[in-house]
């Protein structure tokens, strides 16, 4: 009892699955990977100093530093199984859950068929015995192959989309503009800063950067800007990409933001579409396509965010 109670997250008095890495303060008390973040991330939206829930020192990325000695030892506690609730050691717990367990959920082999079945492993040999797929006619196996390859068609729309865009004339993204002779190798970089009103909000903004020959500024919020965003645990982000030159025609654009090379954010790839125009030169705010609000804590625990746009040039 007194080593679990020594090795508890200082946040949520408890061992998380996230506490396999483990963060120390300068005065040695512990927090699991996942609060750590969340930690900095509520000291941003706060516009605070992130500090350790036990004896309030300075918390920071440079400041804490992982117990080795610490996750080494939580990795050999016992966990339960969600599955067959057994205990077994958290360094091997992963692999029982996806290899050995004869309760994990398991999916019946016929389900290229069109099989809903989930159920525990154990029983799988029963169903795939009685399971009817295999009997189907052909005509009815036709409509569950033509519905799953509507689904099919719509994930590749995504791909085919991407596919048929590099194909353009006019392309650009920052780290490389391929229409110029320069080479830019810095990723767009979102800073932030508090708005002017008097309970003030925080808001992210780039410099101004070139693509395709023109100047480009991106802007980004909280959660839509609502007034607390740190009450809550849903926590998304926004972005608005802003043309700053001015255009003798239209300029008709196809766009997506991706993570930066060396970062290890989860962002799904989107396709957004807009026609820059002197009078309407920005575009709305469109949701950044991250996985969940753990991914966005990340973003806004970090002192920047740094991500990498891609532009297309529509020729008419």
């Amino acid at each position: 009892l007194l080593f679990k109670t020594k090795t508890c997250c200082s946040v949520q008095l408890g061992i998380n699955v996230s506490f396999l890495s483990a963060r120390q303060c300068t005065n040695g008390h512990l927090m699991c990977a996942g609060c750590f973040i969340h930690l900095l991330a509520d000291a941003r939206l706060k516009e605070e100093q992130a500090t350790c829930p036990n004896c309030r020192c300075e918390i920071s990325k440079s400041l804490c530093c992982r117990n080795l000695a610490v996750e080494k030892a939580v990795s050999e506690l016992p966990s339960e199984c969600g599955f067959c609730l057994k205990p077994f050691p958290r360094s091997i717990l992963e692999r029982h859950q996806k290899e050995d367990c004869q309760d994990r959920v398991t999916l019946c082999k016929y389900k290229r068929i069109g099989c809903p079945w989930q159920g525990p492993f154990h029983e799988l040999t029963v169903h795939e015995g009685e399971c009817g797929h295999p009997t189907k006619t052909g005509n009815e196996l036709m409509e569950i192959l033509d519905e799953m390859d509507q689904n099919h068609k719509k994930e590749m729309q995504l791909y085919n989309s991407i596919f048929n865009l590099l194909s353009f004339e006019k392309i650009g993204y920052t780290g490389t503009d391929f229409c110029s002779q320069t080479c830019h190798k810095k990723e767009v970089q979102f800073r932030p800063y508090r708005t002017d009103d008097f309970i003030t909000r925080l808001y992210y903004e780039t410099p101004r950067f070139t693509v395709l020959n023109q100047t480009w500024v991106l802007k980004a919020r909280v959660n839509d800007s609502e007034r607390n965003p740190n009450l809550s645990c849903k926590r998304t982000l926004s972005f608005q990409l802003i043309l700053k030159s001015k255009v003798n025609s239209p300029m008709e654009c196809s766009f997506l933001l991706l993570k930066g090379p060396y970062d290890d954010v989860k962002i799904n790839p989107v396709i957004y579409h807009f026609a820059f125009t002197n009078e309407n030169n920005e575009t709305d705010y469109m949701p950044l396509p991250i996985i969940d609000s753990v991914e966005c804590n990340k973003l806004l625990a970090a002192k920047n965010i740094n991500l990498r746009l891609f532009i297309f040039q529509i020729q008419k």
